[in-house]
């Protein structure tokens, strides 16, 4: 009896620790994202404290694109050109976004989107922490 009543709290808990990613939060994947760390599934963690990239997403509807940028000292980004496409979907009550690009596709889902968090888990169940870039510039 306390073996199922531990399996029930702590299916209770993975239940109520999965946000459900509401539609008409998605807008807020557009912008600018910062990595900050990354889980593996074994649990090992890995900050950055300094990101020579930002992710930048840009959404009309549920499709769009992915692109690496990079600071610059003026605050400005520069970039290679090279995006990724991106279309979102749900499956089983959980969004995905998918990625095309001419040589592969793969989708990652939406665990955690808010104004200033984003949280992504892959395939591999890595998952990818992000928060929006601090604007910095030289005077």
């Amino acid at each position: 009896m306390k073996k199922l009543c531990l399996f029930l709290l702590m299916a209770l808990a993975t239940v109520s620790c999965s946000q459900k990613i509401e539609e008409a939060n998605l807008y807020k994947l557009n912008g600018y994202w910062e990595i900050k760390e990354v889980i593996m599934p074994d649990g090992q963690e890995k900050e950055y404290t300094v990101n020579p990239t930002i992710d930048f997403f840009e959404l009309k509807g549920k499709e769009g694109f992915r692109q690496k940028v990079m600071p610059q000292v003026d605050g400005t980004y520069r970039t290679n050109e090279l995006t990724e496409k991106i279309a979102l979907s749900e499956e089983d009550g959980k969004t995905y976004i998918n990625y095309t690009t001419d040589h592969a596709k793969w989708k990652e889902q939406i665990i955690e989107l808010d104004d200033e968090n984003l949280v992504l888990k892959n395939e591999q169940d890595i998952e990818y922490h992000y928060q929006k870039p601090e604007p910095f510039t030289i005077k």
